[in-house]
């Protein structure tokens, strides 16, 4: 079985979309993640020991059931309940959601990180509860949970063919129309095997060099 560059160039354009449709889901979904992560974890800092409780079996229930599912959820079952998305929508929701409970961990990890001399200090200062967390507390946690959250951005992005189960053509899904429309599965499923190498490593060298820039601070 040989190689054939003259089909690989014909659907390469189609590949390329199919990145960027992948690209898109999985940044929009980490947004969703990190700030839904926070979220997360303000309800599990709770002084309310039922809210604290509540989240905690949530956050359990979503990291305890198959992303697949969720995602099937999300698609067929929200629009019984009068929630209609369309199947990018869905998948961006589904992806945030699921990666929202492993960095709400991430952030509870850098929280308790920081020392306790910190919040001490607040206190003397006697500084409003916003301030202490939007200038001391979060700046320190995040700064060092960077290489974690960076390989959770990896893991959803090599998650993201998930997608092809509710409709979304990103990669995964782009390739195996293509597979069967011609018959040749050789070219598109090892062109996507690549792409998804190289966006991983690209991402992976963008991680390390966050994470030494604010290393220095």
């Amino acid at each position: 079985m040989t190689w054939d560059w003259e089909y690989t160039g014909q659907f390469l354009p189609d590949m390329l979309s199919g990145l960027r449709i992948t690209v898109v889901a999985t940044l929009v979904g980490y947004a969703l993640a990190l700030v839904l992560g926070l979220v997360w974890t303000m309800l599990r800092r709770s002084p309310s020991r039922v809210v604290s409780q509540v989240t905690r079996w949530v956050m359990e229930f979503i990291r305890s059931t198959p992303l697949l599912v969720q995602l099937f959820f999300v698609f067929y079952v929200f629009p019984e309940f009068g929630l209609t998305l369309g199947p990018l929508s869905a998948g961006i929701l589904g992806l945030g959601i699921h990666y929202s409970t492993y960095t709400a961990e991430v952030y509870r990890a850098g929280i308790a990180d920081v020392p306790r001399g910190q919040w001490e200090a607040c206190t003397a200062l006697n500084l409003p509860k916003r301030r202490v967390w939007q200038d001391v507390v979060l700046p320190q946690a995040v700064r060092k949970v960077i290489p974690t959250l960076g390989n959770y951005l990896i893991a959803m992005f090599k998650d993201s063919p998930l997608l092809f189960g509710i409709t979304v053509l990103e990669l995964l899904g782009v390739a195996y129309q293509e597979g069967a429309r011609s018959f040749k599965t050789l070219e598109p499923l090892t062109t996507i095997a690549v792409l998804f190498i190289v966006v991983s490593i690209v991402s992976s060298i963008a991680v390390r060099r966050l994470e030494r820039r604010y290393a220095t601070y």
